[in-house]
C-alpha cells in the first residue's frame, strides 16, 4: 500500500512550478495579500474589507493550484474511483485516528503552550461570524484542497520515494509552521511557535491518509470533513 502514492506522483515540471508557488503561498503571501487588495483597491475605486479580500485570495490560490497541478489531479481522480473501496475505508480510519489522536495531543499541547491563545483559530471564528458563507467555502473546501495539494501531494509525494521518516517530518512541519508563523513573526513572540504542536496530529493523518490509499482525495476529504466538524461546533 504505501508505494500507491508515488503511482500519481507529479512531473518534473510539476514539481518545479509548484515548489515555486509554495514558497510564494508559505513565505511571501500571508503577508503581501493585503498591501496587494489594498493597491487593486485604490486602483479600481473601491474598498476590498478582510471578508471579500480573503475571498478573492483563495478563490485566486484554489484557480492556481488547479492551473499548475491539474494533470496530477486528474492522475490522483482516477486512483480514487478505481479504488473507491480502498479509499472509504482509509477515510473512515483517518477520522477515527485524527480525533482518537487528537485529543490527547490537544491536551499535551496545553500543558506546553501555556496561555498562548490559538490567533489562527480565533481569527477563523471572527471571519465566520462576520461572513460565514464565504468563510464555511474556504475553510470547508477551498483551503483543504490548496493545503492537501501542497503539503501532501508536492512536499510528501516529493519526499516520500527517497525517504519516508523525512516526507513526514517535512510536510508535518512545514504543515504546522503555516498555520502559526505569521503569528509569532507578527506578534514579535517566537514562543508563539511551540503551538506548532496542535497541528502534528493533522498532518501526521492527513499524511497517513494520502499514502495508504494511494490517492490525494481520501486526505482532502478528511481534511475537509475535520474542518467543517470544527466549523459546525463553532456556530453550534
Amino acid at each position: 500500500m504505501a508505494r500507491r502514492a508515488a503511482a500519481a506522483g507529479l512531473s518534473d515540471g510539476e514539481k518545479i512550478a509548484g515548489t515555486v508557488f509554495f514558497v510564494l503561498y508559505v513565505a511571501v503571501l500571508p503577508f503581501a495579500t493585503r498591501p496587494a487588495l489594498d493597491l487593486l483597491g485604490r486602483l479600481l475605486g473601491v474598498e476590498i474589507g478582510e471578508s471579500l479580500g480573503n475571498t478573492i485570495y483563495y478563490y485566486v490560490v484554489f484557480a492556481v493550484t488547479l492551473i499548475l497541478f491539474h494533470r496530477f489531479i486528474g492522475r490522483t481522480s482516477t486512483l480514487f474511483v478505481n479504488n473507491l473501496n480502498n479509499s472509504l475505508k482509509t477515510l473512515a480510519m483517518g477520522f477515527v485516528a485524527f480525533y482518537g489522536l487528537n485529543e490527547l495531543v490537544y491536551r499535551l499541547a496545553k500543558m506546553a503552550t501555556g496561555a498562548h491563545t490559538n490567533l489562527n483559530d480565533m481569527t477563523i471564528s471572527a471571519q465566520i461570524s462576520a461572513a460565514p458563507r464565504t468563510t464555511i467555502l474556504i475553510v470547508v473546501a477551498l483551503a483543504p484542497f490548496v493545503e492537501e495539494v501542497l503539503f501532501r501531494g508536492l512536499v510528501f509525494g516529493g519526499i516520500r520515494p527517497r525517504s519516508r521518516f523525512a516526507a513526514y517530518a517535512a510536510s508535518c512541519l512545514l504543515f504546522a509552521l503555516l498555520h502559526v508563523w505569521q503569528y509569532a513573526v507578527g506578534s514579535h513572540d517566537l514562543s508563539y511557535l511551540v503551538l506548532t504542536v496542535e497541528y502534528l496530529v493533522p498532518g501526521v493523518v492527513f499524511c497517513w491518509a494520502y499514502e495508504h490509499s494511494g490517492t490525494l482525495w481520501t486526505s482532502i476529504l478528511l481534511h475537509a470533513g475535520v474542518n467543517a466538524l470544527s466549523v459546525t461546533m463553532l456556530l453550534s
